[in-house]
């Protein structure tokens, strides 16, 4: 009877698992270390409480888009490039955004002006900007310009003749800058022999002044001081903006003739 010898498996070191083993390890999690306590890690800093991510989202588009935009931006325009967002969700955005800003203490601010939304620099420093821009100074309105601005603004529609007679002095060139600028705008003809043109300003002048509309227009006499500080609140990455002649040193003040009256809108 033949005897059968079994020739031992030569040994590698390595055993393989069992099947049952190699499941289990899949499904074991690998360690990670538990959160700290208080910790906002993958969120953004400082957001509001109870406000959905959703919410800071959109404050942050919005914010990217004043800021490469150079001028203002209406609600309906932003709600335009974000597809699937109402008008009053932007709308509701922007404040919160423009509270956010207060809070910070920076040295910007989202304003609404003229019917738009602009991201600016608070007045508190158009000083210092106006040092770093010292090297290529913008003109100002001359103080020509701003009186006869003034003259449209206040009593508009209006037309050259009355300007003139107003003033004293022929505005024709002065009108034609204005005209250039887009500070005022041709808004129709008077009912009268020679149907003159008549004048009045546009949202460019709101924009130009930081104004909504023309029931913030401030009292006469201080209309030539708000133009003197015309560039104290300059739009984010821009020059200052140039509006008209440079400002001569005199400092007269606006005609005694104009009489602040009620402005009708253009």
């Amino acid at each position: 009877m033949s005897e059968v010898i079994e020739t031992p498996r030569e040994e590698t070191g390595e055993q393989e698992a069992p099947p049952s083993a190699m499941l289990f390890e899949d499904m074991v999690p690998e360690s990670q270390p538990a959160p700290r306590a208080g910790s906002n890690e993958g969120e953004a800093a400082g957001p509001e409480q109870g406000e959905s991510i959703e919410a800071r989202e959109l404050k942050a588009i919005l914010e990217a888009l004043l800021f490469v935009s150079h001028g203002l931006v209406s609600v309906e325009r932003l709600a335009s490039v974000l597809e699937g967002v109402s008008k009053a969700e932007v709308r509701q955005a922007l404040r919160r955004l423009q509270a956010d800003y207060e809070r910070s203490g920076r040295s910007l601010q989202i304003v609404e002006v003229a019917g738009g939304f602009q991201l600016v620099t608070k007045p508190d420093y158009g000083p210092w900007i106006k040092r770093l821009e010292k090297s290529k100074p913008a003109p100002k309105l001359s103080r020509s310009a701003l009186e006869s601005l003034a003259i449209i603004a206040y009593k508009q529609p209006i037309v050259r003749a009355e300007i003139e007679q107003i003033r004293g002095v022929e505005t024709s060139g002065v009108v034609r800058t204005l005209l250039e600028r887009k500070l005022i705008r041709m808004v129709g003809r008077k009912e009268e022999p020679g149907r003159p043109i008549m004048y009045g300003t546009t949202k460019q002048f709101l924009q130009h002044f930081g104004l909504r509309d023309l029931s913030e227009l401030p009292p006469l006499r201080e209309f030539k001081e708000l133009g003197e500080a015309e560039q104290a609140m300059l739009p984010v990455g821009e020059d200052p903006m140039v509006v008209g002649e440079a400002e001569p040193s005199a400092q007269d003040d606006l005609p005694n003739s104009l009489s602040p009256e009620p402005a009708h809108q253009a």
